[in-house]
């Protein structure tokens, strides 16, 4: 990658920040960068990052595709400003109470945003583009630890811990609903079709835990797993890990 379109991605990050000129090369430009990054993220909405393409982009703004190129360097570079522009979407929220609820809130916080677009969960993040919105909620999460009593270092990779917890969570929740939505039956009803083949392959002499916890779990979740208790058990788990560190 050049370093102009480093630089010129950057600013576009920041550009309201900057203050740049919208569209700076070519003609005069149709639609604004804004529009741009809006309409990149109504096609990921619909169609998800895998179907994901400039031209999509350009078609949906009716515009010939060399001419988005104008407003972003490229297909990765408009994909970061998306991540930035939806990171801002929702206002976040005040932090207060215990330890455990501020962490819960970061968490929570990161499973709704991949809900709202799970697009995200394909998204590229081992180098993230540093813009506005991704700046302002890092500060925000760390905020919600500052003062606990974590070394800055343990700080940096709480944070890591928890959002990475609370999006894989996310990605088995919405693979649960997109199983539902593409059967087309729930779990209880998938569960009873293929109930009698079950039987007849795992007898419960067999597999005597799996038939004992396999049923209090059915009989608790009424379908093959509950992603949102899941959620919740392991985020618990996690800050009595922290806790305990802190104790020490």
């Amino acid at each position: 990658m050049e370093n102009q379109d480093v630089d010129r991605t950057l600013t576009l990050l920041w550009r309201r920040t900057l203050g740049t000129p919208q569209g700076s090369r070519g003609p005069k430009q149709r639609v604004s960068v804004d529009e741009v990054i809006r309409a990149g993220i109504e096609v990921a909405d619909e169609e998800g990052l895998t179907a994901f393409s400039m031209r999509k982009v350009a078609d949906r703004l009716g515009l010939k595709l060399m001419s988005i190129y104008t407003y972003v360097p490229g297909r990765s570079e408009l994909v970061g400003l998306m991540v930035d522009e939806v990171t801002g979407e929702q206002q976040l929220p005040e932090l207060g109470g215990s330890l455990r609820e501020r962490i819960t809130a970061m968490a929570r916080q990161q499973w709704d945003e991949c809900h709202r677009h799970p697009w995200l969960l394909q998204v590229e993040e081992s180098r993230p583009w540093i813009g506005p919105n991704i700046s302002d909620r890092y500060e925000w999460q760390l905020s919600a630890i500052e003062g606990a009593g974590f070394t800055d270092l343990e700080m940096d990779q709480v944070v890591t811990l928890v959002v990475g917890f609370a999006a894989q969570s996310a990605r088995a929740s919405i693979a649960a609903s997109r199983a539902v939505e593409s059967s087309g039956i729930s779990d209880a009803q998938w569960w009873e079709v293929n109930a009698p083949v079950l039987e007849r392959v795992m007898p419960g002499d067999r597999y005597p835990l799996s038939g004992r916890v396999g049923t209090a779990a059915g009989l608790e979740y009424n379908a093959v797993g509950d992603p949102d208790r899941s959620f919740r058990f392991g985020l618990d788990r996690i800050i009595d890990g922290l806790e305990e560190l802190l104790d020490r």
